[in-house]
């Protein structure tokens, strides 16, 4: 397998776009979030294309923020503009009129299980863990989680999930409507290219206008929902409880927040 950040491949006329940090549990770094835009850049220039497929390598969908590369560094920008840099590649799946399946071989955490979100359709591996720890690490949510989560699952179930900030199991998250299916972690891939295949022997415009047409009636904008989580998110970034949550994260170690 190649060392690159992340892979692209196509068969037929289906891509599929994968993580490859293993050893960094697919985490969102400075290597891998350029290497994703452009990866996703080259599906939105194939008008062949019907599906996008995204996955990790190893054990680890994407375990979010790596907060140890400087990722959320501001690096000369606003707090909140330096969040959205760091989202913008993920965020952009949406602009995409095709179907995408997130292919969540393994966990899905943070601004990893964002990515999931936003994609279409949701295979998961019924031992691997999602969900949105935000909370507990003293943080706001990122990525419009706190705008997509409740419309996939429910608001009550949201709530829940986004304020305790636990994580679930794929067999959980097929229960509550989160993940279509829920699979042994070597059938993954292949369940999602068996839908993938489906899809794309459908009529293509249609399923774009299709697509287009939940997106509106939903009034679907992620992106713009992302915009006001930065804003929040980067003002708990400052605060000491934040702080204590990724210290304590790093050490391995439960935080003690202070509620400030």
């Amino acid at each position: 397998m190649s060392d690159a950040p992340v892979l692209f491949e196509i068969k037929d006329n289906i891509a599929q776009i994968t993580l490859n940090r293993p050893d960094n549990r697919n985490s969102m770094d400075d290597e891998t979030m350029p290497a994703f835009r452009q990866a996703v850049g080259r599906v939105k220039e194939n008008e062949d294309l019907r599906c996008l497929i995204i996955t990790g390598s190893g054990n680890t969908f994407c375990s979010g923020a790596d907060f140890k590369s400087g990722l959320v560094d501001n690096k000369g920008r606003l707090p909140h503009q330096t969040l959205m840099d760091a989202y913008g590649p993920f965020l952009e799946i949406q602009e995409l009129e095709m179907p995408t399946i997130a292919a969540m071989n393994g966990h899905a955490i943070g601004g990893g299980f964002g990515l999931c979100l936003i994609c279409d359709i949701r295979i998961a591996n019924k031992h691997s863990k999602y969900g949105a720890n935000f909370a507990r690490l003293g943080l706001h949510t990122g990525m419009g989680v706190s705008y997509m989560l409740p419309r996939i699952v429910g608001l009550p179930r949201a709530n829940e999930l986004l304020y305790t900030g636990r994580l679930i199991s794929g067999e959980e998250a097929s229960e509550i409507g989160l993940a279509n299916y829920a699979m042994e972690g070597d059938q993954v891939i292949q369940k999602a290219w068996e839908l993938a295949e489906e899809i794309a022997a459908s009529a293509p415009v249609a399923v774009k206008m299709i697509k287009h047409a939940i997106h509106r009636g939903l009034n679907w904008d992620p992106h713009a929902a992302a915009e006001i989580d930065a804003l929040y998110q980067s003002r708990t970034f400052e605060m000491e409880d934040a702080k204590e949550g990724i210290g304590a994260l790093l050490e391995k170690r439960k935080p003690v927040f202070k509620g400030r």
